[in-house]
Parts: C-alpha cells; structure tokens; sequence
C-alpha cells in the first residue's frame, strides 16, 4: 500500500538461507464458547509466498474463524488507505467491525508531507459512521522512529484520544519501547472510558497499574513465546474481566506456527495457551473474553449491513 510503512515485509529464507514455511496453519480444534478477535489487519494479503498461491481475502479469513468459533474480527486501519477500507468493510460484512487512526510510525510521514492535520480531521469523520468503534491504532512507538519524529507521534496521539472522547469510541494503544510514555500521556490528558493496549507487551507491574485505571490489555500470540515470561506474568494479574485476546493477523502467530501468516482462526489456539497458564476452564475463560469484548465495542449485530449503492 502506497500510504504505509508500517507493513513490515515477511522474507521467505531463513539467517541460514533454508525456506521458510509461509503457508498458513491447519485450523485448530473449534472453541466451545465464541469470542472475538480484538486486532487483525485483512486487508493485508499474505499468503503462501513460498509456494506463491494465491493469498486469502477477508471474506476467507473469516469463514475459516467461523468455522472454529470466532464470531467476529475487529479490523484496525494504521493510515488513511487502511482506515477508510477498514470502515467501508465493516458495512459489508457484519463479522466486522472497524477501528481508524494514523498509526504512530505513520504520524512523522504526514507531518513532513504537511497532511497530519487533515489526516487526523480524516480520522474524525471515519469516527462518525456507526461500523467504526475503535479509534486505533494510535500511540507511541521509539522503536521505529528516531527522536527527530516523537512531537508528531505525540501530537497525533493526544488528536486520536480527543476523537475517542468525542464520539465515546473505544481506543487502542500501540505501545513499543514507550511504555512511561504512553501512561503519562494517558494519565495527564485523561484516557477513553473504553482504553486498550493492543498487543500487551509490558510486565506485571504495568499491568497492575493498567488494571488500577480499568484499562484492557490485549494478549496476542506473543503470550505463547518462549522468550515472553513478562506476559504470563500480567495475565496472572490482571483481572480476567480486562482480558482480551488478539491475532494481530498477519503477525505473530502463536507456537507452534510461529513465523507462519497469521490469521483470526488461529485464535483458538493463543486463548488455549492463556487457559493452561491461568488454571481457567477454557469455556468459562471464553465466555468472560467475548462478554469483555462486547463491554468494549458494543454488539456486531446479526443482520448484513446493506450495501452502499
């Protein structure tokens, strides 16, 4: 997509110059009870690059997540291209809903370009139409811009949680090597009723403070790393009615398939691994996660959206 870099590139050969397998993993075992998942990017097409098939669309990614017991995909646009394709899908298809921002590593590029203005009023208008219940992702990332591009990253932030205010949206955070950053910005100009940190990457510490101001925080397949005690430990403390869980499709799919493309299906398999990690019955786990997600987002509704002519 021209607008975006923050689509970071899969690359089929592995440091030791072996293939990689990049097809997408069988379908899990169906969960008992439905949930949601909270963070997924379709409009990104990355299928089997090592066979070079052709990738799947939205439409296939979800009736494989319906057919293991994902009932619904929140899909997160990350700048103004994905944004509006992400709120005109979501009056597509009902298994959608939709969330807008301009991504933080995005932020620098509109204001070099001189557009971070009219991109954000974008943002607002986006905000408005009733499929979009997320303003995200927004917030702060030091991994991928240099100091040069942290006031426009700030100033975009502080624009999107003044749009979630102002239509009583729901938000989700981006936060990458800002953790202190994004709560005391959080904490001075006040966060959305509806506050989530997509793709939790913080400790148990964070997650006590998160859980002291009624944040969410969003586990992805990241839970299930090896290398990711730091997660096991906040899902241990946070309370399970601010738990969420995510594919952040087509990124970090879970163990075993990780480095493979991701997908809403694959849910079932990162809310398995929180279910041994807490003691939790899966279904009463799954059960809370899909009641959280609708506290957050407000129903997906059962009907088709009609088509605009």
């Amino acid at each position: 997509m021209s607008e975006s870099n923050y689509i970071r590139q899969r690359d089929t050969t592995t440091e030791h110059g072996q293939t990689r397998d990049l097809s997408y993993p069988p379908l899990p075992e169906p969960l008992p009870v439905a949930v949601y998942d909270n963070h997924a990017h379709l409009e990104i097409e990355d299928g089997d690059l090592s066979t070079g098939s052709s990738p799947m669309d939205y439409r296939a990614h979800l009736d494989r997540a319906g057919a293991v017991g994902i009932k619904g995909v929140i899909q997160v646009g990350g700048d103004l291209e994905t944004s509006r394709w992400s709120a005109d899908v979501s009056e597509l298809d009902p298994r959608l809903l939709a969330a807008v921002a301009i991504h933080p590593n995005e932020a620098p590029n509109y204001e070099a370009a001189g557009t971070l203005d009219s991109a954000i009023a974008e943002i607002d208008e986006l905000a408005s139409r009733p499929r979009v219940r997320a303003i995200g992702e927004t917030g702060l990332d030091f991994f991928r811009t240099g100091d040069d591009g942290r006031a426009a990253q700030f100033r975009s932030f502080e624009a999107h949680i003044a749009i979630a205010k102002k239509h009583d949206l729901a938000m989700q955070i981006h936060d990458r090597d800002a953790h202190d950053e994004v709560i005391a910005t959080l904490l001075r100009v006040g966060a959305p009723d509806r506050t989530v940190f997509h793709c939790f990457s913080g400790d148990a510490d964070m997650a006590g403070l998160c859980a002291d101001h009624g944040w969410y925080l969003s586990f992805a397949g990241t839970v299930t790393f090896k290398n990711a005690s730091n997660l096991r430990e906040a899902l241990s403390v946070i309370p399970r009615d601010r738990i969420l869980v995510e594919t952040d499709a087509p990124f970090l799919t879970p163990v075993p398939f990780r480095g493979r493309p991701n997908s809403p299906y694959l849910i079932p398999t990162t809310l398995r691994a929180i279910a041994v990690h807490l003691g939790a019955d899966l279904a009463e786990l799954g059960a809370q996660v899909a009641a959280n997600t609708e506290r957050v987002y407000g129903s997906w509704g059962i009907e088709p959206v009609p088509q605009r002519p």
